[in-house]
């Protein structure tokens, strides 16, 4: 009995499925039209004890050199100094320090967001979808949907833009699967 209970409360380990996991973002551009990007490259980890995940730790790490707006010049320019700056500063990474329920498989995830040489706390509201075994892999899958905004001056990103040219506050989500890997 003692071994059963330990084992259903041990720390599992599970990686964004790359296939079934995107990573956005949604910015304004000049007041009028929503323009929208992605990161192509990314990883996430998470690590939970609880099957509802609500001990769960979160990691990620984006290559900022991914960035994907359909739009070879707008990307080139994001990838820039102007914004960006991927030289400099060529990942993104966030990493939780809390998560508090709010609601049926709701949680408040805060931790600490790093872009370009600033990290900063941000709190995302994040949607737990469920465990399933697939069907493929005979492995356990988990989804979760992060949502939140952030304000890109917090970052210095694109500080000679007027947020009247591209809007201050950018709305980040991200829909996942998440392959237990131990």
């Amino acid at each position: 009995f003692l071994f059963i209970q330990a084992a259903s409360f041990a720390q599992t380990t599970w990686k964004n499925d790359k296939m079934h996991s995107k990573l956005t973002f949604t910015v304004t551009h000049l007041m009028v039209s929503d323009v929208d990007g992605l990161f192509k490259n990314f990883e996430v980890t998470i690590t939970a004890s609880k099957p509802d995940f609500s001990d769960a730790v979160f990691s990620l790490t984006a290559d900022v050199a991914s960035i994907n707006t359909e739009v070879d010049m707008r990307d080139n320019d994001l990838k820039s100094a102007h914004f960006f700056d991927v030289a400099t500063y060529p990942t993104i990474t966030y990493q939780s320090s809390s998560i508090q329920p709010n609601g049926k498989d709701h949680y408040k995830l805060t931790g600490n967001l790093t872009m370009h040489g600033v990290s900063k706390p941000v709190t995302m509201d994040l949607l737990y979808r469920g465990t399933v075994q697939n069907p493929m892999s005979k492995k356990d899958d988990a989804g979760f949907k992060l949502t939140g905004v952030i304000n890109r001056s917090d970052f210095n990103i694109g500080a000679s833009y007027p947020s009247a040219m591209v809007s201050n506050e950018i709305a980040i989500k991200a829909d996942g699967e998440f392959g237990k890997t131990q």
